[in-house]
């Protein structure tokens, strides 16, 4: 549906995106992540035609951006950071302004299409209302609505919780995955429990270049390599630490805290590709501090985007993390 050829833009001196290449499947919700100033939104902007890259193309559902404009952007639905709603405007003014402007044609009536989307998005209740008395919540629902006049096959979506309460961001998330039934959809956000909840494939971007490509599931098995293991041990916590941490291939312990009676919690990262759990088991034997439980754990999506980030784990073309497929 979406796919993105060796795209680059440069300000200047400055290259923002970095020749990158990855697509988006139908019917896929995709997070895009990085940190601040990775290229992110850029390439986001080059995708929806708001800005014109250096090299490389953007093919929207069989359409260039460049070439093909208005087609391409006919199957495009954006809803920016910051939704550019008239708040002097009814909710009702707005979406049938809005309309006119995207020159929407469709086989149902104008009011009939409109009255569909809002009642797919819950603000059938708040059309008469003015914009600028709605809840955050409320003008970020608008701000889909707008996205969706049209029926465009593609959303793109930038930060749709940013400022919402809990309840809200709740109620989004929902909403967005319940349109991934009609819609390919491309989410950012710095809210990784978003991603990690909504979406089906995960591209991180960092000074301006793809460093993965993949589930998150299959990222956490790539970058942990089963390394990591919860461990709950009868013991001196500060004697039961020192102990583990002198064994050699251990990498990282983490002190978790009582947990039981006596009973700590431990987060115990090996070196790549090493499993420690004999060593451990041998060693506390020894002392006759009992192991309660012990589990391997994946690492989160928080902990993936910092491996990716940091400059911990480089991806590279022959890299598992680069999903390589037809999207």
């Amino acid at each position: 549906m979406i796919q993105i050829k060796n795209l680059t833009k440069k300000y200047g001196s400055t290259v923002a995106v970095d020749d990158i290449s990855f697509s988006v499947k139908e019917g896929e919700i995709l997070g895009f992540l990085g940190p601040n100033g990775a290229g992110k939104s850029t390439t986001m902007n080059i995708i929806t035609g708001y800005l014109s890259s250096n090299e490389g193309e953007v093919i929207v559902d069989g359409f260039n951006i460049l070439d093909n404009p208005t087609e391409a952007k006919k199957r495009i639905g954006y809803l920016p950071e910051h939704p550019p709603l008239y708040l002097d405007m009814t909710v009702g003014e707005y979406l049938s302004f809005m309309y006119d402007l995207k020159k929407v044609k469709l086989d149902v009536s104008k009011k009939n299409h409109i009255d569909n989307i809002c009642g797919l998005v819950k603000i059938s209740h708040v059309t008469d209302r003015v914009i600028s008395h709605l809840s955050k919540g409320y003008r970020q629902r608008v701000g889909i609505a707008q996205a969706m006049l049209g029926n465009p096959p593609v959303l793109i979506l930038d930060e749709p919780t940013v400022g919402l309460d809990p309840k809200q961001i709740i109620e989004i998330r929902s909403l967005i995955k319940s349109l991934s039934t009609k819609h390919t959809i491309v989410l950012s956000s710095h809210i990784l429990s978003e991603i990690q909840a909504v979406c089906d494939r995960v591209v991180v971007i960092n000074a301006g270049k793809i460093v993965a490509d993949d589930t998150e599931s299959h990222l956490s098995n790539t970058l942990s390599k089963d390394s990591r293991i919860v461990i709950r041990i009868e013991g001196p916590e500060q004697e039961v630490y020192n102990t583990m941490a002198g064994i050699p291939d251990v990498k990282e312990i983490k002190t978790m805290g009582l947990r039981e009676d006596g009973i700590y919690e431990y987060i115990v990262e090996a070196k790549p590709g090493k499993d420690v759990r004999r060593e451990i088991f041998k060693r506390m034997s020894t002392r006759s501090w009992a192991i309660m439980s012990l589990k391997s754990s994946e690492m989160t999506l928080e902990d993936i985007f910092l491996a990716l980030t940091d400059g911990t784990f480089i991806a590279n073309e022959n890299n598992d993390t680069k999903d390589g497929g037809d999207k």
